[in-house]
């Protein structure tokens, strides 16, 4: 969606590992922003966007209009299941991946590239779209692409820019929380008791917690043990006005 970061552009950059010819979309989706949400002040700035792209060498950048992508008379949204809800951010966006999936597969129409490279920082939107694509037969290998970090931790994000200067001294904490529920589980604690610890030491570092939770990694489904299978550990919290959120492998 723009305001592009040293997150996006490993995705560029790994995209032209994988590929000859490398397209990258920018558009700020509305169909994914609740009326409540930040789609009127979300970073933009175009001219930096490009000036990046062109350093890395990229073939072709498609920005469509919102008339483009929403033409007058629009009626056909797409409205995922499975991984879309899975009791994460569903719960608290509801309208949220019915704009991506159909954003989605429409930017996947209009360029049909062989793969397309999405980050593992948006985890369950990385997941929805992998199916999406797999369940609409869109002819496109959804390939993730590991999380980009401050030095601190905080994961690369265009919100970031949000974080008053005490909040952004407090953001590491949900990095270094993460890491330490997956060792613990990792070493055997219970994973309800792991998770419970978190969620006190989140809060306690100044966050309004929407959840921490440890789910399969491949479904999202809620799991009780290890050993039902590989697991992921997602959280999302606020703090002032900025709602950041995060994952890590157990």
């Amino acid at each position: 969606m723009g305001a592009l970061h040293a997150g996006h552009l490993a995705l560029v950059r790994l995209a032209q590992r994988r590929a000859d010819h490398v397209v990258v979309s920018i558009f700020v989706n509305p169909t994914q922003f609740a009326p409540n949400e930040d789609f009127q002040s979300y970073p933009r700035d175009m001219k930096a966007d490009l000036e990046a792209l062109a350093a890395l060498g990229v073939d072709v950048v498609w920005a469509p209009a919102v008339e483009t992508m929403y033409p007058r008379g629009f009626a056909t949204p797409i409205v995922p299941e499975g991984a879309a809800r899975a009791g994460l951010e569903d719960a608290f966006r509801p309208h949220f991946f019915s704009g991506v999936a159909t954003v989605v597969a429409k930017l996947l129409l209009q360029c049909a590239p062989d793969i397309a490279v999405f980050g593992e920082k948006d985890y369950q939107q990385l997941k929805v779209i992998a199916r999406l694509a797999r369940d609409l037969d869109l002819n496109t290998r959804i390939v993730g692409a590991p999380i980009v970090r401050e030095r601190d931790g905080l994961a690369r994000s265009s919100r970031n820019v949000y974080l008053a200067p005490p909040e952004r001294e407090a953001a590491p904490a949900l990095y270094r929380v993460l890491k330490q529920c997956a060792a613990a589980i990792a070493g055997g604690e219970p994973i309800e008791s792991a998770l419970a610890e978190g969620r006190a030491a989140i809060t306690a570092a100044g966050f309004t917690l929407d959840y921490l939770e440890a789910r399969h990694a491949e479904t999202l489904a809620p799991v009780g043990t290890t050993a039902e299978g590989p697991l992921r550990l997602l959280v999302a919290a606020r703090i002032g006005r900025t709602r950041l959120i995060d994952n890590v492998g157990v």
